[in-house]
C-alpha cells in the first residue's frame, strides 16, 4: 500500500500529477494540488510512484507500507 502526501508549499501549479493521475490527483481553483485519495488503490501504486518522480517541483512523495 502506498499513501500519498503533497507539500503544497513547495507545489508549482504545473498539474503533471493531475495529468498523471487523475483518480488521485486534483487541482484546486487556485491552481494547487489536491490529493483525492491519500491511499490510492494497489491497481495506481505504479502509476502515483511514476507521477512523484515526475513533480517538477518535488512537491509529492509517498510512503511505502
Amino acid at each position: 500500500m502506498v499513501k500519498v502526501r503533497a507539500d503544497t508549499d513547495v507545489c508549482v501549479f504545473s498539474g503533471m500529477c493531475v495529468l498523471n493521475v487523475p483518480e488521485v490527483f486534483d487541482q484546486r481553483d487556485d491552481g494547487m494540488v489536491e490529493v483525492l485519495a491519500e491511499e490510492p488503490p494497489e491497481g495506481l501504486a505504479e502509476r502515483v510512484r511514476l507521477a512523484v518522480l515526475g513533480c517538477p517541483s518535488g512537491a509529492l512523495s509517498v510512503e511505502e507500507d
